[in-house]
């Protein structure tokens, strides 16, 4: 669930990538890069940690160029636990194109027979994500230019893919035919920005009134900026999309508008007004698990009546306990993330509001920590449906025997979080609340229906 973010023939344009990247830090904080370029060169720095400490103003100067791409990473496929640093991106390779550098928001469900296949033909590998194969595959084309080699190899890798790719003359922007993930197109001052979300054009933009917003990069399509033209061409057209309803379900900022100026903070708004209706409770107080409850609990509050409170204080110097890749600090995380406030709680019948819940053990504490802090009963409800199947997408979710809703019944979830009620919404009010047609989402996290396919598929036996 990384965040890229680039831009094209600006003075500052490393600045406005670091920038950026800062604005996208919540998509990934285990390591971050960019690369820049001045014409003729291609300049690249990258490291573990966030944005903020790897980003020295020594390190920034060695970046120059009016060209930069840049990418904030969030590990799904490759090492987890030591390859932080060797998989950080932008990954760069020198091949008959020139230079090139590649920072991928997404994953390829294929990239495993792919990389077989290269490594038989005597391909060699910096590092053990599938970002990396995109880069082989182009390298090896026999077309004539770097665009064209691009639109060859598109069509031989599967799953979810926005791309930046930064040569010493262009700037290319990709989407995948079905938009699985987002990527957004800017303008500022005549010079081009690429972003995962719109949170970072905000950061950037000149004047507060400022809209930098053109449009999506449309599924399917590659866009180009050579000589400060931007140029546009479709390589594939899908019947079908299949967005990431749990871009606006957990993972952007509210922010942000994703996916043809979709507003989360107005779903998640929706889906907490859906929950109510679809899930009445009598109770004293609305209360969220911050951060990405909070807008679901207060459309909940708005619509049941009752109070909304934030009874429930997050330490916002903890990184997201969600994707911290370490399971013990997952854990841990809980009690130092979380503390109610006891005074206000006590004797409530409280609502306790989430975007999710994957193996209850997070949901479990937060309600004996409420229980602790005196509330006579704890209801939960969560603006999504129950998540039975891992993502393949870009989402590090748990495996499927790992998932609590996909070995329990919702009843049985109740008991297991100690909770006095518990209800999710339902795919079909998740669909009213996203604004479109279930056509246009991917919802494979609620009904198992992978729309690009699963790396089970193209496993060669």
């Amino acid at each position: 669930m990384c965040g890229i973010f680039g831009i094209a023939n600006h003075v500052e344009a490393v600045p406005m990538s670091y920038l950026g990247l800062y604005a996208l830090q919540h998509r990934g904080q285990e390591s971050c890069g960019i690369s820049s370029s001045d014409g003729t060169g291609v300049y690249t720095q990258k490291g573990r940690g966030f944005v903020r400490d790897f980003f020295s103003e020594s390190v920034i100067g060695k970046l120059k160029g009016y060209s930069a791409i840049g990418h904030d990473r969030y590990s799904t496929a490759g090492d987890k636990e030591d390859g932080a640093e060797k998989n950080a991106q932008p990954i760069v390779v020198k091949c008959k194109f020139g230079t090139i550098s590649l920072a991928h928001n997404g994953n390829l469900n294929n990239f495993q027979p792919i990389r077989a296949a290269l490594e038989q033909a005597g391909a060699t590998f910096q590092c053990t994500s599938d970002s990396e194969i995109i880069l082989n595959l182009i390298a090896r084309s026999e077309k004539d230019n770097i665009i064209e080699a691009i639109k060859d190899v598109l069509p031989r890798i599967k799953g979810a893919y926005s791309l930046l790719i930064l040569t010493e003359k262009l700037l290319i922007a990709v989407r995948d035919p079905l938009g699985i993930r987002p990527l957004a197109i800017g303008q500022l001052n005549g010079s081009y920005v690429f972003s995962s979300e719109t949170c970072a054009f905000d950061l950037i933009k000149a004047e507060e009134d400022d809209d930098l917003y053109l449009r999506d990069v449309e599924p399917g399509e590659i866009i180009w900026v050579e000589n400060g033209e931007l140029h546009s061409e479709r390589f594939a057209r899908s019947p079908f999309l299949a967005q990431c309803s749990f871009e606006h379900v957990y993972f952007s900022r509210p922010d942000s508008d994703v996916f043809s100026g979709r507003n989360v903070a107005d779903s998640r708004d929706l889906m907490g007004r859906l929950l109510a209706r679809e899930h009445p409770i009598d109770a004293d107080i609305v209360v969220p698990v911050q951060a990405s409850g909070a807008q679901a609990a207060l459309g909940f509050a708005e619509e049941s009546g009752i109070r909304f409170t934030l009874d429930l204080i997050r330490n916002h110097y903890v990184a997201r306990t969600f994707i911290e890749p370490k399971t013990t600090i997952r854990h841990f995380g809980v009690k130092l993330k979380h503390n109610p406030i006891r005074k206000r709680i006590r004797g409530k019948r409280v609502v306790l509001v989430d975007d999710s819940i994957m193996r209850s053990t997070t949901m479990r504490k937060l309600v004996r920590l409420i229980r602790a802090a005196g509330a006579v009963e704890v209801h939960v409800r969560i603006s999504c449906p129950p998540t039975i199947s891992p993502c393949f997408y870009g989402v590090d979710t748990p495996t499927h025997e790992e998932l609590i809703a996909a070995t329990h019944s919702q009843e049985e979830i109740c008991k297991i979080i100690e909770a006095d009620s518990l209800g999710y919404l339902s795919q079909r009010y998740l669909t009213m609340a996203l604004g479109r047609r279930p056509k246009q989402w991917c919802f494979a996290c609620w009904d198992k229906n992978y729309p690009a396919g699963t790396p089970q598929e193209f496993q060669v036996v």
